[in-house]
């Protein structure tokens, strides 16, 4: 087969022609635009108030800002996708996702539906509100490129090997945040255990169309990667798609169960509630 004919973009003109030719053009792995033409979405959701759609790349990352009150469903779409998440608040990006205070605070290390995702300052970031995977890791982080170096023999953001760690840099730069800002994150849909000896076990059986909804308590700043997990035990790099889809909402009522159920998630919200009334 031939191959399609170079374009002509020799002159402004023809270059400008060529771009405008290309407006209809689609690609598998790419944000629907305008969010509101997204299609299939969770029951009840209108169109008119979804803010995001994308279908991230195997290897890729994602960005996007989003206001307090909003959903987040990040969806595995064929079931061996692995997503590295990331939270600072947008109006204060010093103030961001702390995974060990998030584990400390709980006196739970294993999330679901009710876990509160909690910032460095003792606040709400983000709850979950849904889930149909039921396996995550709080303990391992994402992948850096000295890792994948020697596991795949590349790790760079541009090969065809990128680590998690580098993809969140380039993430949190889009928001003029820095490589100091990316803090360790959770990992949903690949799951870790500690056993009684202390050893990890993986959890990572594919699991087509699992989700995870998240409710925005605050502002926030969501940076995404969808890269194989650090401890995964297979040679190659596999992972696959991941579908991340935000709405408008509203955060926690005052008598909503995730606030309630604990006294040290009441606390949580208290101190979310009366930061949001300075």
């Amino acid at each position: 087969m031939r191959p399609d004919p170079i374009p002509d973009t020799a002159t402004t003109g023809a270059a400008r022609d060529h771009a405008r030719s290309m407006a209809a053009t689609r690609v598998a792995h790419m944000p629907t635009v305008p969010p509101s033409a997204a299609t299939d979405l969770p029951p009840g959701v209108d169109p008119a108030s979804v803010l995001w759609d994308e279908l991230v790349a195997p290897g890729g990352y994602t960005w996007l800002s989003l206001p307090r009150g909003a959903r987040l469903r990040l969806t595995d779409v064929e079931g061996d996708a692995c997503a590295g998440l990331l939270l600072h608040r947008a109006d204060r990006p010093t103030e961001r996702l702390n995974v060990a205070d998030t584990v400390k605070v709980q006196w739970q290390a294993y999330l679901g539906p009710g876990s509160l995702l909690l910032s460095d300052m003792g606040r709400v970031l983000a709850t979950i509100v849904d889930d149909t995977s039921g396996r995550h890791d709080t303990f391992c982080g994402t992948s850096t490129r000295a890792a994948n170096e020697r596991r795949y023999g590349s790790g760079g953001v541009h090969g065809p090997h990128p680590n998690g760690r580098d993809h969140l840099a380039v993430a949190v730069a889009k928001a003029g945040l820095s490589r100091r800002h990316v803090a360790p994150n959770v990992n949903l849909f690949k799951g870790v255990r500690v056993a009684p000896d202390g050893s990890l076990g993986f959890e990572g059986e594919p699991r087509p169309g699992a989700h995870v909804e998240l409710r925005c308590e605050l502002p926030l700043l969501v940076s995404v990667v969808d890269v194989p997990h650090p401890v995964d035990p297979r040679p190659t790099y596999e992972v696959t798609p991941l579908r991340v889809t935000a709405w408008t909402g509203e955060p926690a009522g005052a008598d909503d169960p995730a606030r309630t159920a604990t006294p040290e998630a009441t606390r949580a919200f208290q101190n979310t509630d009366a930061e949001m009334a300075r």
